[in-house]
């Protein structure tokens, strides 16, 4: 695996809705920009990719986040993952990294052993092109206050020939939260219902 460079966003947010933050809510990006081997043809076995790719950055990217948030994996509260492939590349390249137990335990096993399915995001674009990383709960995909997303960008990536992967997690969900969880709602729905 050729890796170009790897760039980290880190958000911390103290205000939101002009409201200050009972405790301001810190998320970090990481992303790798890596060669596509397979940029400009059509390859039917993926597996190759997968093997070289999967289970190393999916533990060297959570782990420079957790790094450079300052914080171990007990303080991770929710995560994300994306793929961005350069135009030369298919989709599909960028999901067959993520998109693998070899990529998904090892980024859970660094954030205290959560439990749910990463949310990821895919998609094709230029160089600069933005990407909205979905993030969720790490134990709990029915607590809605740390359904979110993040937007992450490199200026001169992903060239025709790479790809960006990526990796996300904070320390807490959105900043006010006052929707309330599904569960409560699931509660009240079977409450009516029994009524």
């Amino acid at each position: 695996m050729e890796i170009r460079k790897i760039v980290t966003h880190i958000e911390e947010t103290f205000i939101e809705g002009f409201k200050q933050a009972e405790k301001p809510v810190k998320i970090a990006a990481v992303g790798a920009v890596i060669k596509n081997p397979y940029a400009g043809k059509y390859v039917q076995d993926l597996n190759p990719l997968i093997e070289e790719c999967s289970e190393y950055l999916g533990e060297l990217l959570p782990r420079i986040a957790l790094e450079k948030l300052g914080i171990n994996g007990e303080l991770v509260e929710s995560y994300g993952k994306g793929a961005l492939v350069g135009l030369d590349g298919e989709v599909e390249h960028g999901s067959a990294i993520i998109h693998t137990m070899t990529f998904g335990n090892p980024f859970r096993k660094l954030c205290d052993n959560a439990k749910t399915l990463l949310p990821a995001a895919e998609k094709r674009g230029a160089a600069g092109s933005s990407i909205d990383l979905a993030m969720k709960h790490k134990m709990d995909p029915k607590i809605r206050s740390h359904h979110m997303t993040f937007e992450f960008r490199i200026p001169d990536a992903p060239r025709n020939d790479e790809i960006v992967v990526i990796a996300a997690i904070s320390d807490g969900g959105r900043v006010h939260p006052r929707i309330g969880s599904l569960h409560e709602q699931l509660k009240q729905l079977g409450d009516t219902e029994s009524k």
